[in-house]
């Protein structure tokens, strides 16, 4: 494929993707006693039984090493309204959690104001071309009713059912 066609499909595959909406989610790990987290949005439920979850991190990411060497993570599913704390965890940085409110819970950190959280024990990690898919195997999960933050279009939002 030439230089040109090729900026055009991937710009083509972006957009596409783009136009799919996903949950936020704030992927935890602990480093000794500091805690590590980013911005995911590539995050799935694979299996109830066992129960096990997917996120996929970047291949560079520093949170990817601490998940690697640990083999434990935390899934923290945001809420409406929470696009500041997604934002927070997006950028680089080791100073994410400051001012964060969060505790250890299961091994994990475990973000307070998450309306949603899983701890979950690395069950294998697959190349996935720019990134690494963690499988994980679910230990652990809590969830308060509260409608999600969800991420289309480049823009955040949230999900309401369609009222008949």
């Amino acid at each position: 494929m030439n230089p040109i066609a090729a900026q055009e499909f991937t710009a083509e595959f972006r957009d596409v993707m783009a136009s799919v909406c996903t949950p936020v989610t704030v992927v935890t790990a602990l480093d000794g006693a500091r805690p590590h987290g980013t911005t995911v949005s590539a995050f799935a439920s694979l299996s109830l039984d066992p129960p096990m979850v997917l996120v996929a991190l970047d291949r560079g990411s520093d949170l990817l090493t601490v998940v690697r060497s640990g083999g434990r993570f935390g899934v923290n599913v945001l809420g409406h309204g929470q696009d500041a704390l997604a934002l927070t965890f997006a950028r680089k940085g080791t100073d994410k959690f400051d001012g964060v409110d969060w505790s250890l819970s299961a091994g994990v950190p475990r973000v307070d104001a998450a309306p949603g959280w899983l701890a979950c024990r690395v069950a294998d990690l697959v190349d996935g071309g720019d990134h690494v898919v963690v499988l994980g195997h679910v230990e652990a999960a809590a969830r308060v009713d509260h409608p999600p933050l969800t991420y289309h279009q480049r823009t955040f939002g949230t999900h309401s059912a369609e009222q008949e």
